[in-house]
């Protein structure tokens, strides 16, 4: 999915930094970027509830469409729909080879997938919204591993600071295995989800 805006502007926009590389950027700017991003603005109760979509939906990348669809699978589960949306979301195979540190950024995880590179129990699937049951082993293909992002990926590069516990990952072999569906709290996505709850209840 293509965006106009530069992702430095857009973490600026939400509040968040998107990348890793947006975050010195973010701490240098913390606020809304144009003329007019360090003036009080006014915040209707719409306007929070939107603004954390949109957080969720780039900490994704998602289209919109996509989300909705996520949330009308949330509401027909049995738990919180705030807490099955973000479980649904997380179960996507470019969020989980994120997770995993195969990635440096979502973006680079769904170039990956879209691409090829990645096997999904020994067969190649090139669809980043597809999603993940326990057990499911998620594997760089053997001709791809001598590629320079996977070979960065596989000195641990982009190993994340905590380890998602709900995946058994191997650097090294570029494999990484969905033990169990995440819980939210253990989900590294800042989020008010019943906010987006709210905002597409309203």
């Amino acid at each position: 999915m293509n965006q106009s805006r530069p992702k430095i502007k857009r973490s600026r926009r939400l509040g968040i930094p998107l990348t890793p590389k947006c975050v010195r950027y973010f701490e240098r700017r913390p606020y809304p970027p144009g003329v007019h991003g360090r003036a009080r603005t006014k915040e209707s109760d719409y306007k929070v509830r939107l603004l954390e979509k949109q957080r969720l939906k780039a900490q994704y990348d998602l289209r919109e469409k996509q989300l909705r669809l996520a949330f009308e699978r949330a509401v027909g589960r049995p738990g919180k729909t705030g807490e099955e949306l973000v479980v649904d979301l997380e179960t996507r195979l470019d969020a989980l080879v994120l997770r995993a540190g195969l990635a440096r950024t979502i973006y680079q995880a769904r170039q990956a997938v879209t691409h090829g590179h990645v096997n999904v129990n020994g067969r190649r699937v090139d669809r980043p919204s597809a999603r993940l049951r326990p057990d499911d082993v998620i594997a760089v293909r053997e001709g791809s591993r001598a590629k320079t992002p996977f070979v960065v990926a596989a000195a641990g590069a982009h190993a994340p600071e905590r380890t998602a516990p709900y995946l058994d990952v191997d650097l090294a072999g570029l494999t990484a295995r969905l033990i169990r569906l995440p819980q939210r709290a253990e989900v590294p996505v800042r989020c008010d989800e019943q906010l987006v709850v709210e905002y597409y209840s309203r």
